[in-house]
């Protein structure tokens, strides 16, 4: 399929560069079978029905951008993926100042071994030491804004708080799962005194998650992965809401993905501990979900490719043209929309 069918413009004022406080108050574009109405997150417990689940990602964002030098070269560093107890594959920025085998000193004590360069020009960082990584990259680490944000303003304080979601627990994520980041304790309760449950699981967003498409035709695309885990009770729990007709609402992409690698055939959630690089693009069936929260994504990009897909191509790019006319904000600390196929 060609990448160009999925490109739209985007006035960079449309850009958010700060999330919307409170975070509830950001507004929701409803897209469903009758069509599309402007909305806020506050409005999200009316749109739902008494029955349906809501489910999270319970990940939580390390400061994984790490700044460092290789003798007289600047080298950064993105942590993408975790691959064993000391090993990180990380993005790295002056790539061609670095070759394997030669160490970066991040400052704070932190030092890695440039063990490898991957196909893709990433690089297998092993840190040197015996405290755990975690401890490093805390120590010497900063939060990972997008780069559409971090190209624009420097990173604060306020981003270590603005960048987590009130779910997050489970350490590892390099980019935060931001559908979720406009839900409060406040919405949470109104969600909850209406009969709409929640579920969580845990998908560790990579860096990946921010690559452009290069390619012309989706086919030649390769899909980053990621690691994530679905819990047998969870999947009892999930498998038994649609059973007894309740729907299914992911909470961001992170979780539509985690969910639709878990489903079998038949559209039965399995328990799930695995790598995912499922690819969803328009003529995938959908198996697990019956609507999606999500925020407002790139052009020529696989998440704008997905919600093409759960919505239909034409009615995201109508609903994306609506959405810029109208001043919504775009990315990671934009607006939401309530994607319900029907």
């Amino acid at each position: 399929m060609r990448v160009d069918l999925f490109d739209f413009e985007l006035p960079p004022e449309r850009i958010a560069l700060r999330p919307a406080n409170p975070r509830d108050s950001a507004r929701l574009l409803l897209v469903d079978g009758e069509g599309m109405a402007d909305r806020m997150m506050r409005d999200l417990p009316s749109l739902l029905r008494a029955g349906d689940v809501l489910v999270f990602n319970d990940t939580r964002v390390i400061p994984a951008q790490l700044e460092g030098r290789r003798g007289d070269a600047s080298i950064g560093a993105t942590l993408h993926k975790r691959i064993d107890l000391r090993r990180w594959q990380a993005f790295v920025r002056n790539a061609k100042r670095l070759r394997p085998g030669e160490r970066v000193d991040f400052g704070e004590g932190v030092t890695a071994i440039a063990e490898q360069r991957l196909d893709d020009g990433s690089f297998v960082l092993a840190f040197e030491g015996e405290e755990p990584v975690e401890t490093l990259i805390e120590r010497a680490g900063t939060m990972p804004l997008p780069p559409y944000i971090a190209a624009r303003r420097e990173i604060d304080e306020r981003d270590a708080e603005d960048y987590q979601t009130m779910f997050a627990r489970e350490k590892g994520a390099v980019a935060a799962p931001t559908a979720a980041l406009h839900f409060t304790p406040s919405l949470m309760n109104m969600l909850q005194t209406v009969g709409i449950a929640t579920e969580t699981l845990t998908l560790h967003v990579g860096a990946g998650t921010f690559l452009p498409v290069k390619a012309e035709d989706t086919d030649a695309h390769r899909m980053h992965s990621e690691w994530g885990r679905i819990e047998a009770a969870t999947a009892d729990r999930l498998n038994a809401v649609r059973k007894n007709g309740g729907r299914l609402i992911a909470v961001g992409t992170t979780v539509l993905r985690l969910l639709e690698s878990a489903a079998d055939v038949n559209g039965v959630i399995q328990p799930f501990e695995d790598d995912t690089a499922i690819f969803i693009m328009p003529g995938y069936r959908f198996r697990a979900i019956d609507g999606l929260m999500t925020n407002f994504h790139l052009p020529r990009s696989t998440l704008f490719m997905l919600v093409g897909a759960l919505m239909g191509r034409d009615r995201m790019q109508a609903a994306y043209a609506h959405a810029i006319a109208d001043e919504y904000r775009f990315y990671s600390y934009g607006d939401a929309s309530l994607l319900l196929p029907g």
